[in-house]
Order: structure tokens, then C-alpha cells, then sequence
């Protein structure tokens, strides 16, 4: 039996590490302005180490859209494994050509293209999508954010976010040939 209501369970698990880092930033900001000798100097290391992993961790908490969808996600050494009863498939992070995201169908889906496989499709709330996070952000040229706003922005069609190919951003305007 637990005292602690489903939605109240959920949102912790979610925010989490954003908690804790909330706890040592307060922790390092009460030890600066209370402290004498070498405790303050300490305060703000942990302050400001604290608040780095703070923002990291608030990045990942929204990019996870929860649980609870089809299949799991696992990544493992630079390789992405989608497991589903009706799909699946494997790509590694960095032989990926394209990553788009789609939030047209219920749930959101990331698909993930490389050359000569098919295209892995994975639903945004499936079993460890969060983890995708971390691989997404390690693809040359593709920051955090720019996830985040795609995740967001994206309502009526599918967004490329990342291209292997491609020099310059993909929602930037192609140079045209002719006026």
C-alpha cells in the first residue's frame, strides 16, 4: 500500500534528479552565506556544480513524455534497440542519417533512418525513450535545445531535426538558384 498518490509518485520519479539538485544547490547557497573558513569557497563549487546539473537534468525531465507506451527503448555503447511486440530494430548513434520527430499520431513518434536498414520508428512515451535524450545530444551539430523547441513546435507535421548530410540547419532556407 503507498501513501503517496499516483500522480504525486509520477511526477517525482520524473523530477528526481532535478530535486536533488535543487537540495545540493541550497545546501552549497547556505553554506556560502553561513559559513567561515574554507566551507564558504566549498558553498560555491557545489553551487555552481549543482546548478550546471540542475539545468542538464531539467533538459532531460522535458524531454521525457513519459511511460507507458508500446515497446522499450534501450541504449547501449552508441547503439539505439527499439523492442515492440509488432516492430523493433536496431540503429547505431553514429552510422544515424536522419532523426525526425512526429507529433501528429497518438503518441509522438521519433523515426530514425540509416542507410540500407529500414527505419526504426519509436514511439516518444515508450519504455526508456528518455534515454534517447543523451543520444540525440551527442549527434554533431544538434543541441539540447533545439530537441526540446522540435518536441514542442512540431504539431502539425513531421520535423526533420537532424540530417547527416546536411552543412547547415535544416529549417534554414536553401539558397535559390534563380529569383
Amino acid at each position: 500500500m503507498s501513501f503517496i498518490r499516483p500522480e504525486a509518485e509520477k511526477f517525482l520519479n520524473k523530477y528526481k534528479e532535478v530535486l536533488v539538485a535543487t537540495f545540493a544547490f541550497l545546501l552549497g547557497a547556505y553554506w556560502a552565506a553561513f559559513s567561515f573558513g574554507l566551507l564558504p569557497w566549498l558553498g560555491y563549487i557545489v553551487m555552481a556544480a549543482s546548478g550546471l546539473l540542475l539545468f542538464s537534468f531539467l533538459q532531460r525531465a522535458w524531454f521525457a513524455r513519459g511511460e507507458g507506451g508500446r515497446g522499450f527503448v534501450e541504449v547501449d555503447e552508441g547503439q539505439i534497440s527499439y523492442f515492440a511486440p509488432e516492430s523493433g530494430g536496431m540503429i547505431a548513434v553514429r552510422e544515424l542519417t536522419e532523426l525526425t520527430y512526429d507529433a501528429r499520431p497518438n503518441p509522438p513518434v521519433w523515426t530514425l533512418r540509416q542507410a540500407g536498414l529500414p527505419e526504426l520508428v519509436i514511439p516518444a512515451n515508450a519504455k526508456g525513450a528518455p534515454q534517447l535524450f543523451d543520444a540525440f545530444a551527442a549527434l554533431p551539430g544538434l543541441s539540447a535545445d533545439r530537441l526540446l523547441t522540435a518536441q514542442r513546435g512540431a504539431k502539425d507535421h513531421a520535423r526533420v531535426i537532424w540530417r547527416k548530410d546536411a552543412l547547415t540547419r535544416i529549417d534554414s532556407p536553401r539558397p535559390r538558384l534563380h529569383s
